[in-house]
């Protein structure tokens, strides 16, 4: 159990639909980092973009990419988190790993698929939502559009971290400022976006914004958030668990289910 986990989040400018060049700029990206790092997150479709193209560019669930996020989670004795394009099934998926230090790994496949890009007709939408316990902290991985729908992120099961991995684009990048920090403050949570920069190969331009909120919605990252990066930041449990002993929003959820 650890009191505090370092995390590293690595916001780059894609290179559309090579998986193999991605995989290597993230690996140079992640050679990098600096300290001891507990986490390591990338963004949504991160060996792609956001592409349709997922007959051409799909993995099997144990493909290449998976592989690689074991490599990296080794030999940085970090877990690894992010999502890429999968066929399972005769299906196609937006499929998020969270790969553990020793190579084990969880998956969640994305529940809200973007019907404005027809996310919907090429892929698959998944119907379970993912609690990872690591270290001692609960955190529920999401992916982009996911974002948009607070019931399927409510704080049901008092998770410590809510992560959403994007491709987000500029041109509504307020509604993802706005409602990162909506997310952290309405579950009590720390919440961390991972967004990506650059203009993929349907001409839609990405600014980042990537960035870490705390419980109460106070941002944890540098403020010039347009450019690649990659930020380094320790969240801490104790303080978490204060501020929900104090402030006590969580005892006053309403209860409700979901109909999938």
């Amino acid at each position: 159990m650890s009191e505090k986990l370092n995390i590293a989040f690595i916001q780059a400018n894609l290179k559309w639909e090579d998986s193999e060049a991605n995989r290597s700029l993230f690996s140079g990206e992640i050679d990098k980092i600096s300290k001891e790092t507990d986490l390591i997150i990338l963004p949504e479709m991160f060996t792609t973009g956001f592409s349709m193209n997922a007959e051409k560019l799909a993995e099997p669930t144990r493909g290449a990419t998976l592989e690689w996020m074991q490599q990296q989670a080794k030999k940085k004795k970090s877990a690894v988190t992010g999502s890429v394009i999968i066929s399972e099934n005769d299906n196609y998926y937006n499929r998020l790993f969270f790969v553990f230090p020793d190579g084990n790994y969880k998956l969640y496949d994305k529940r809200h698929t973007f019907t404005l890009a027809k996310e919907d007709e090429t892929y698959t939408a998944g119907r379970q939502r993912l609690i990872v316990e690591y270290k001692g902290w609960k955190i529920c991985p999401l992916i982009c559009y996911d974002l948009r729908f607070p019931v399927w992120a409510r704080n049901t099961e008092d998770y410590d971290l809510l992560i959403y991995v994007a491709n987000w684009p500029k041109k509504r990048v307020n509604a993802w400022d706005t409602l990162l920090k909506a997310r952290a403050i309405e579950n009590m949570s720390y919440c961390i976006g991972v967004n990506r920069t650059g203009e993929d190969g349907d001409g839609y331009v990405y600014n980042g914004h990537s960035a870490a909120y705390d419980c109460l919605g106070k941002e944890l990252t540098p403020l010039d958030r347009s450019e690649e990066f990659t930020a380094e930041i320790s969240i801490d449990k104790a303080s978490l668990y204060e501020t929900r002993k104090k402030l006590k929003f969580l005892q006053d959820r309403d209860t409700f289910s979901l109909d999938l």
